[in-house]
């Protein structure tokens, strides 16, 4: 397997840890409209959802490490779980600056700092990533029949826990040396300052077409590197209490994407909307309304960022720049809100009485300015170039008939047809918006008729791997199709 194709099951097995983050805004942010200025100290209800939210936050690297597992096993089998929880106590028990001080017989004061901060995403990752990969290995191998009752998957968290032993001693030498990389990389982007934050923000949107933006993201959104930023804004009152965040600071990483989510992308969709040709705008205005309305109530962006990616590539550039700008500015002006999940609506409002939120209001007027920003570059922009947008290819049949209308087990047997069918699919997965999958030959892959069944886009990863562009039904349709048989006859299913 390539390593973009490695990569990609990463990102995916990511998504199952992440999607914690949504309650744990929730719960934070409850507990901040009900007492936002004790840390639940005025009251016993805010105290109890704050510190619930808390719990999720503060043990993120843990739910990497199981999660990851999780997600990349091949079965998902809770095995794996349990293996990445055993590997991660090793790893970090191991690793502890006090047991670093005796294994190698030195002064604890003099075991390096890096040590300290052992319990983070990155490290939770590749125990979740070796966890995965032993139990995708030996989850089916059979011992001697004395040993019978440790063979299959209960072999996995006995393995796990000597790979472990082995991860935490070359960890041990070269942990320092990684940990201080990632500092670096992290603290020279921070030194910049409100452009950094700008800069971040640029490679954040350019990464999303193959999804490695959350490699990206775990170094400034989480304590891979210090900085932190969900976490600390998640805080608040507490963060402020132990110097781990300051008021117009903390959030800078977050806040500038409330503008773009909320206002500038539905305002693309409105762009795109009306410079489609006339026979399509029906068409066109249920899959931008749809899109824009996911990307503005709840910062789900990517149905609506992939309706143009790949049809107009310098577009998505200039929105890349302009999100970029946006975090810019948010920055400079000290512009701040945070959120869990996404820069979306909802979690604009549950930041509002966080007192790390500073002027947030203003972001909504930021947004408003952004919205005609994003609507006037983008409608001259196709007009002028004639780019081929939604609704103005060249075949009107690529536009996507209305997903919704089909049964999902039917739709499902059309895309394994034109993907080559059920032999040529060796994995499926998907995450919140992308069937992720591998093939044993891409070239069997109809990209044509991919999007005349509703695909928004089509990544190819290498030779073998594809991410194809669904939207909130990507994960309905990946059941479906996980669910047809390698003997059923697809010849009688009728494609676009």
């Amino acid at each position: 397997m390539n390593i973009l194709g490695y990569m990609q099951k990463i990102g995916k097995a990511l998504m199952v840890p992440v999607a914690t983050l949504p309650a744990a805004a929730i719960l934070m942010g409850v507990g901040y409209f009900i007492d936002p200025t004790g840390w639940g100290a005025n009251n016993i209800l805010a105290a109890f959802f704050i510190k619930a939210g808390a719990a999720i936050i503060d043990n993120m690297s843990w739910l990497f490490a199981v999660g990851v597992a999780y997600g990349m096993s091949k079965d998902k089998d809770g095995a794996a779980a349990l293996a990445g929880l055993v590997g991660m106590y090793v790893v970090t028990t191991l690793l502890s600056p006090g047991a670093v001080a005796q294994i190698q017989g030195i002064d604890p004061s003099a075991v390096p700092a890096a040590f300290g901060k052992i319990q983070n995403q990155f490290v939770g990752i590749l125990v979740g990533v070796m966890s995965a990969e032993l139990y995708n290995r030996f989850s089916h191998v059979e011992l001697h029949k004395a040993l019978a009752f440790f063979s299959g998957k209960r072999l996995v968290p006995i393995l796990t826990s000597f790979a472990a032993i082995l991860v935490s001693f070359v960890l041990m030498y070269v942990w320092p040396s990684v940990y201080n990389g990632l500092v670096s990389f992290g603290e020279g982007i921070q030194g910049m300052g409100e452009l950094g934050a700008g800069v971040y923000a640029f490679f954040n949107r350019l990464l999303i077409p193959v999804g490695l933006h959350h490699a990206l993201n775990s170094v400034f959104w989480f304590d891979v590197a210090g900085i932190n930023d969900i976490p600390n804004f998640l805080g608040g009152a507490k963060s402020i209490a132990e110097g781990t965040a300051t008021v117009g600071v903390t959030g800078m990483y977050q806040a500038g994407f409330f503008p773009i989510m909320m206002f500038g992308l539905p305002g693309a969709a409105l762009a795109i909307y009306h410079t489609a040709k006339p026979e399509n705008k029906e068409k066109v205005a249920s899959i931008m309304i749809a899109a824009g309305f996911a990307s503005f109530f709840t910062g789900v962006t990517e149905p609506l960022e992939f309706s143009f990616m790949f049809l107009a590539p310098g577009l998505y550039v200039v929105h890349a720049f302009l999100a970029g700008i946006s975090v810019y500015i948010a920055a400079s002006m000290q512009w701040m809100a945070g959120f869990g999940f996404s820069a979306g609506l909802v979690d604009l409002f549950l930041s509002t009485r966080n007192p790390l939120a500073v002027n947030w209001y203003m972001l909504i007027v930021q947004g408003l300015v952004f919205f005609a920003l994003y609507y006037f570059i983008f409608r001259t922009a196709i007009v002028k170039f004639n780019l081929k947008t939604p609704g103005r290819e060249d075949l009107d049949d690529t536009a996507s008939d209305v997903q919704g209308a089909k049964e999902t087990g039917e739709l499902a047997k059309q895309y394994i047809k034109a993907l080559g069918g059920v032999s040529n699919l060796e994995n499926i997965d998907a995450c919140i918006t992308r069937l992720r999958l591998t093939l044993k030959d891409s070239s069997l892959a109809d990209e044509k008729t991919l999007k005349a069944l509703g695909a928004m886009g089509v990544v190819k990863l290498g030779s073998n791997n594809l991410q194809v562009i669904l939207g909130p039904l990507a994960e309905i349709v990946a059941g479906e199709m996980k669910k047809v048989s390698p003997s059923e006859d697809l010849s009688s299913v009728k494609l676009p």
